[in-house]
């Protein structure tokens, strides 16, 4: 039963996840731009539009398990980019700000090995990806 089950609880938690995301910096638009515009991303009202509609895609392809590599890669992609360019720990000016960069840059990099495990392993078994067709082989 956990075999089929927690698969799709850690696909349904990691859509929270990034779902939680999106509300927080696409909710806070005008911080999050100034937040971009101060670590350098050059472009960062486009930037930000574009790593939200990715985050969504991305959420939506793990709730329903459909091409969830591709979402989970995706969703890789833009963890691994936005913690190298946003918590980049090793340019804070101090010990505290340092820290705090640090505990966000493991948190994201933990996260990033989920989904790879999510990349290499795929959906498990409650996904549409997995769905019947009809005598077709994936």
């Amino acid at each position: 039963m956990s075999e089929k089950v927690s698969p799709l609880v850690g696909r349904l938690v990691f859509a929270w996840f990034f779902l939680v995301q999106v509300a927080l910096y696409g909710g806070d638009w005008e911080n999050t731009i100034t937040l971009m515009n101060f670590r350098g991303v050059p472009g960062a009202a486009f930037i930000l539009a574009f790593v939200l509609l990715l985050l969504v895609m991305g959420a939506i392809s793990l709730i329903f398990g459909f091409h969830t590599r591709y979402g989970a890669l995706v969703l890789f992609i833009v963890t691994i980019i936005t913690t190298v360019t946003m918590n980049d720990y090793w340019r804070a000016p101090d010990a505290v700000a340092r820290a705090a960069e640090f505990e966000r840059f493991v948190s994201n990099a933990a996260v990033a090995g989920g989904l790879l495990l999510l990349v290499g392993m795929g959906p498990g078994p409650i996904a549409v990806d997995n769905a019947p067709r009809g005598g077709k082989r994936k």
